[in-house]
């Protein structure tokens, strides 16, 4: 149903060579065995993108233009085939004199994160729970070499295959896959990102251990997720719901997430960014309608969620997988 040997085949003569076979294996399977309705109804918007000529690249604002104005049919076609996969959660997009304002405001997160993590110039990257693709497309413009984004949403899948029909890139793709269901051990990506990933997880420890396992020796993690105020020790696991999601499962304190990185057998850890989440950053939009960040929050005490747990916090730490092979076996997890 989706063609990913254009990006398979970018695999070869990388440190991901091994993986390229196996990898095509996982997506035939995948594909021969799927049952799913929405993912026909998804692929047929992209049948409905209009040929544009004279399209220019811009992965900084991750837009894309033309050397013409679209026609008045052009532009009708484009704007019905992206409003047919709202909603849109992760952007903006520009797409030739389309705007995709998203739910969320990737750009400033990315804001915060991009200063603190190495040079990204010729990296092999995982970005886990990618989402359609946005901050893949933010790591290309940053010198990446190769982007693997991971996430099993058949709707982000097929938003990632619309914007690179005009952006035509083989080295960035979106995997139909989740963390568990990669390829154990990998131990080729030089940076991995997993970005609000960590609190969806029942075992944390666990998450952060494929994280480490995928990773190269001296590899980087760049983590962001939800946290709490408190002490090294402290976590929250809130009963019920937390912002009206029923899959949250451990907020930690910051301090606590670095004492659960080092147990885990990271290196050089750091906290390099807590911020408060604000509804210009998350909130409703006419390419994400209905309920949004300000929805969650208590309408008495926005300090709280409508549970009455503390408001969203998250923080982004950096990690290193140890280089010495000694460290290696120390932690080698079975």
């Amino acid at each position: 149903m989706i063609n990913y040997r254009p990006f398979l085949d970018t695999l070869t003569d990388t440190a991901l060579a091994h993986w390229q076979a196996p990898l095509a294996e996982q997506l035939d399977h995948l594909f021969a065995t799927l049952n799913d309705g929405n993912l026909p109804r998804f692929l047929k918007q992209l049948d409905r993108l209009p040929v544009i000529e004279g399209v220019h690249v811009d992965l900084d604002q991750v837009a894309v233009s033309s050397d013409q104005p679209l026609s008045p049919d052009q532009s009708k076609q484009l704007n019905d085939a992206l409003r047919g996969l709202i909603p849109w959660r992760k952007g903006p997009f520009q797409v030739f004199d389309t705007f995709i304002d998203s739910e969320w405001r990737c750009d400033l997160k990315w804001a915060r994160v991009a200063p603190h993590i190495s040079n990204l110039t010729q990296r092999i990257v995982l970005d886990v729970g990618s989402g359609n693709g946005y901050y893949g497309w933010r790591m290309k413009a940053a010198g990446a070499r190769l982007v693997a984004g991971i996430d099993p949403s058949w709707l982000s899948v097929v938003q990632h295959l619309a914007i690179n029909h005009y952006i035509q890139d083989p080295t960035h793709t979106v995997l139909p896959l989740t963390m568990e269901a990669m390829a154990p051990d990998l131990e080729a990506f030089d940076t991995v990102f997993s970005m609000g990933v960590l609190y969806h997880r029942r075992s944390p420890l666990d998450h952060l251990a494929e994280l480490r396992a995928a990773l190269r020796p001296g590899g980087e993690l760049v983590l962001e997720t939800l946290v709490i105020e408190g002490n090294d020790k402290e976590a929250l696991v809130p009963p019920g719901r937390y912002a009206r999601m029923n899959n949250v499962w451990f907020l930690p304190s910051p301090e606590a997430l670095v004492t659960w990185l080092e147990k885990i057998g990271f290196d050089n850890v750091r906290i390099v960014d807590v911020t408060q989440t604000r509804p210009e950053e998350q909130r409703t939009t006419e390419w994400k309608p209905g309920q949004s960040f300000s929805d969650y929050l208590d309408p008495e005490d926005a300090g709280r969620t409508i549970e009455g747990h503390p408001a969203p916090l998250r923080a982004v730490l950096v990690a290193e997988k140890p280089a010495n092979a000694e460290r290696l076996r120390r932690y080698h997890l079975d």
